[in-house]
């Protein structure tokens, strides 16, 4: 029960908060000092990371977990108590002096929250590899898989993103660049236990910061860009420095689309300055390749623009299925056996 008077001091509790994605110990200067002017620190939980680093700053901090009329009392005569919260974040602590508090029958300590580090942008993303660890190590399925076993699966997402986006759905398209990013950390993880040419996340993510920076000198050196023209220069060009290739059809993969391909090739050819005629020959193959230098030469892709006119093609025939016709109900009424056609 607290005993504290009506006259004396309240006192002052600080809920110190941490994050688990930055190292412990390397906490902000306000919660350095806070912690060494504190008459009392708390933690409730032995384990926590940041306990060593504090001790070892000449910190001492009492494993303890007081309800809240205890931690109110131990507040009397104007004390301050440096409550070091664990991952959940004291969520009881904080409700029973909310309960408290409440009453109106106790004279209540000031009480603040103090973040003492913080996530910096891409934080999540840690998670996301202890995550992914996790699961390589202990999921009976995922630690069997190889990169050529989930190739699929980044084909599949790939789409699955570029149907998001076509659609402009902005719930699906987070989650598809979820499964797009997980791909890229499960094969990543996979990397690593490779007996020859091992490598992790942080090598694939130096690898693409090392790449824009070199492709970017107009913002990370002295080059001038004012137009995206510019910038596309400046990107070719470093390009063709880092990869030194002897035809402009290299690192074109023949496996994407046709429509796709078609356009690419297209698109290199005019790039690097090459006059060369389109194949004659007969056949739908032949008119579908020029149909998609057509596209190109008008700044359209073919791949989605196909894509848009298949949509409106489906949408169409779902019409056509639910509209009566003149003898009977509508078309869709009569049922279609999955394997038609296969």
């Amino acid at each position: 029960m607290n005993t504290t008077s009506p006259e004396a001091a309240p006192g002052r509790i600080l809920l110190l908060t941490t994050s688990h994605r930055v190292a412990p110990g390397l906490l902000s200067w306000p919660a350095w000092q806070a912690l060494r002017s504190a008459d009392r620190v708390l933690c409730a939980d032995g384990a926590h990371p940041q306990l060593p680093y504090l001790r070892e700053a000449g910190i001492t901090v009492d494993e303890a977990a007081p309800g809240a009329e205890q931690l109110v009392d131990a507040c009397a005569g104007g004390r301050t108590v440096v409550v070091v919260a664990t991952g959940e974040g004291e969520p009881a602590l904080t409700d029973g002096l909310a309960r408290l508090a409440g009453s109106g029958r106790v004279r209540m300590p000031e009480l603040e929250l103090l973040p003492a580090s913080y996530d910096l942008p891409g934080a999540r993303l840690l998670d996301l590899v202890q995550v992914m660890d996790r699961i390589r190590a202990e999921c009976p399925w995922s630690s069997r898989q190889t990169h050529r076993g989930l190739a699929k699966y980044g084909i599949e997402e790939a789409y699955e993103l570029v149907e998001a986006i076509e659609a402009g759905d902005r719930a699906e398209l987070r989650e598809e660049l979820g499964d797009v990013l997980l791909q890229v950390v499960f094969h990543a993880r996979i990397a690593e236990e490779d007996p020859e040419a091992p490598f992790s996340v942080d090598d694939v993510a130096a690898g693409i910061v090392t790449k824009l920076i070199h492709r970017h000198p107009h913002v990370f050196g002295d080059e001038r860009a004012e137009t995206p023209e510019d910038v596309k220069a400046h990107w070719l060009r470093t390009k063709a420095e880092e990869k030194r290739r002897t035809s402009v059809t290299e690192g074109v993969p023949l496996g994407q689309p046709g429509l796709a391909l078609a356009a690419k090739l297209v698109s290199r050819a005019r790039t690097a300055g090459l006059d060369v005629p389109l194949p004659r020959g007969e056949g739908i193959g032949y008119e579908l390749l020029a149909l998609a230098a057509r596209a190109e030469a008008e700044g359209v892709d073919p791949e989605t623009a196909l894509r848009a006119a298949a949509r409106a093609y489906r949408d169409a025939i779902r019409t056509a299925e639910h509209t009566p016709t003149p003898d009977g109900p509508p078309h869709g009424s009569h049922a279609v056996p999955d394997n038609v056609g296969e």
